[in-house]
């Protein structure tokens, strides 16, 4: 396992993401499968991992029960615990000191390692600066106990957004966690956003390096293009080698849904093997290839706010299909729904854009997906 320097701490490079866990079954809102889990998590601490992350939203709540279930298991200061003030949802602006009581009961923990503003973006910035709501005054408090050992946030806004928090905050932020894969280098600005971490000398941790899965299967040219440069190296792989490139990456987070998933992760983080410049090259000639999607990541956030219970990530992925193929597995894909599931079943009511970290325009997506279905399939 790579390790990367933190202060006075060794973090393992690949961190284990609590987002995506192992569930009973096919159904999204299936309970987490704990054996399965337990499994994983085991394995990861025997091959290295020590950095473990999860969430107030995760998996409906029960990802922060069942890792703090998993981790008890283990000496505490066997590995390093992350959790989040769920600041992506308005409506919890002021109950910091509720939450952060309940997320230490949950993990069954008196501290956790890593603590951070959750997903600080254009819809929640003005609150979570908002000294009305005393968040940053709370957790500074709970630093000073020691209740949180090291302070920082995690952001999908633009640019502008970050640097407004860290003009703020940022002295007192320790690190940062953005969106950071070589398909967003561009098409989020990342890149930008990584100069702006640097210039307050905030270290970099990366959440969806596989973006949300998109990055693990490429298109057939896609794939023989980066085969001819590494024969041996898998597709997933080529994402990791990315942010190996980027000597201000110190944690590379994945959500890992299965052992096969984590064991080649696992084996990708053995050994650092950044990219060459004509490596580089034909892997950001790969994302610009692939530049025409909606940047869905599957956080499942606008499925709690969704008035018709739509599954919003399933039906996104199905219409980004639509736009490279408007062909007959997708027709078939959306004929399987319930008719009241369907993507002509949106009122365009926009609660779902509300908590939505990309901000993307999900409303008007459901609209030209409805009319995209109305052609043959194959048009």
């Amino acid at each position: 396992m790579i390790y990367k320097a933190f202060q006075d701490l060794k973090l393992s490079a690949l961190g284990f993401g609590a987002m995506r866990l192992p569930q009973q079954g096919e159904d999204p809102n299936a309970p987490i499968d704990e054996t399965r889990t337990a499994e994983m998590v085991a394995y990861a601490l025997e091959h290295g991992v020590n950095y473990f992350d999860t969430a107030y939203g995760y998996h409906g709540g029960t990802s922060e029960v069942v890792m703090g279930k998993v981790l008890s298991k283990y000496a505490r200061d066997s590995y390093y615990l992350a959790d989040k003030f769920p600041g992506y949802d308005l409506s919890n602006m002021d109950k910091v000191e509720a939450i952060f009581e309940e997320q230490l009961q949950k993990c069954g923990v008196d501290y956790f390692d890593f603590y951070l503003f959750h997903n600080v973006y254009e819809k929640n910035i003005d609150a979570y600066l908002d000294p009305k709501y005393g968040i940053m005054d709370y957790l500074r408090k709970q630093k000073e106990a020691g209740r949180i050992k090291h302070l920082g946030f995690s952001g999908h806004g633009r640019y502008d957004t970050l640097k407004r928090f860290l003009d703020a905050y940022g002295k007192e932020m320790e690190f940062c966690q953005i969106q950071l894969n070589y398909l967003d280098w561009k098409l989020q600005d990342a890149k930008a956003k990584v100069e702006l971490l640097n210039e307050h000398n905030i270290p970099v941790w990366v959440m969806e390096p596989l973006r949300g899965g998109k990055l693990a299967n490429l298109s057939e040219e896609n794939t023989a293009k980066l085969k001819t440069l590494r024969p041996q190296e898998e597709v997933p792989a080529w994402a990791f080698r990315f942010l190996q490139s980027l000597p201000d990456v110190t944690m590379v987070l994945s959500g890992m849904s299965d052992m096969e998933q984590l064991k080649a992760n696992i084996q990708t983080f053995e050994e650092d093997k950044p990219l060459k410049a004509e490596e580089m090259e034909a892997l950001l000639e790969v994302a610009d290839s692939m530049m025409d999607i909606l940047p869905c990541t599957a956080c499942r956030y606008c499925v709690d706010h969704c008035s018709q219970e739509l599954d919003i990530p399933t039906l996104l992925a199905l219409y980004n299909e639509t736009r490279f193929d408007n062909g007959l597995i997708t027709h078939l894909a959306v004929d399987a729904l319930p008719e009241d599931k369907r993507p002509d079943a949106c009122v365009g009511c926009k609660q779902c854009e509300e908590v939505c970290p990309q901000q993307l325009e999900i409303a008007a997506a459901m609209s030209d997906f409805t009319e995209k279905l109305k052609q043959p399939a194959g048009l």
